[in-house]
């Protein structure tokens, strides 16, 4: 699998908690595609794309690793990822 949907991404990597509700972070406008904001929940995602999430008053910062054809457990669901959160800002709660 080279590419995944953004919505489908966004759920697999637990990022949020429904796939309903990673649509809807798109279409709100909550997510930037390598520093372009993405409106489309279709949106395909590759690896090496960075993803910037504005979520509960907390910005995160994610390189896309990897995609999976299930949504997993948590310790595979970090491996889809690199946080790269700038340091000295605190890191979200898991």
């Amino acid at each position: 699998m080279e590419r995944q949907r953004l919505d489908k991404w966004l759920w697999h990597a637990r990022v949020v908690k429904a796939r309903t509700s990673a649509a809807a972070l798109v279409e709100g406008g909550h997510v930037r595609v390598n520093g372009i904001r993405e409106k489309a929940p279709g949106h395909a995602v590759k690896a090496g794309d960075v993803l910037t999430i504005g979520l509960d008053r907390n910005v995160r910062v994610l390189k896309v690793k990897g995609f999976s054809e299930r949504r997993g457990a948590a310790p595979a669901a970090r491996a889809l990822y690199e946080d790269l959160q700038p340091p000295g800002l605190p890191k979200p709660p898991e």
